[in-house]
């Protein structure tokens, strides 16, 4: 067995915080880590304390919404939305990190990300937000797909 990257260590930790979602179309997971010590984590949920997709069932199911369109006809929260908020409540600052996610971050997240000064972000797999992109390189915000196979 051969020793992992610091990108497959955490991303493998993201995605093992993924199989904590309760999203009934999408298990996301995100880790933000500074000189390779984990800051915060956080997966696709509702608010806490309140009832979760699984329990209520998918508006967007429901409403037959496309992935990646009309965010706010959800009940969840974005992993990276509930790694930020983590950080928040401990007072931990994001400056500087890396985000390490089981997939591409949606516009609204890319937004928050370089508000919170993410450096770099590293993830599994692509996400169909062609706008997240742009912004995300416009902010000069490296962005690396790894391979699935690998990580």
């Amino acid at each position: 067995m051969t020793r992992p990257t610091w990108d497959e260590y955490f991303l493998e930790i993201a995605r093992l915080v993924s199989s904590r979602s309760t999203c009934l179309r999408r298990a996301v997971g995100a880790v933000f880590v500074r000189e390779k010590r984990v800051l915060s984590t956080g997966y696709n949920g509702a608010p806490s304390g309140l009832k979760h997709c699984e329990e209520v069932g998918c508006i967007r199911e429901r409403e037959r919404i496309p992935s990646g369109e009309r965010h706010e006809l959800c009940r969840g929260i974005h992993a990276e939305q509930n790694a930020i908020l983590q950080a928040a409540q401990f007072g931990i600052s994001l400056r500087g990190s890396i985000l390490y996610c089981t997939n591409q971050p949606c516009v609204l997240c890319a937004k928050m990300l370089i508000n919170a000064g993410v450096e770099r972000i590293v993830v599994l797999g692509g996400y169909p937000d062609r706008l997240s992109r742009e912004m995300l390189e416009e902010a000069a915000i490296q962005i690396v797909v790894k391979d699935t196979q690998r990580a």
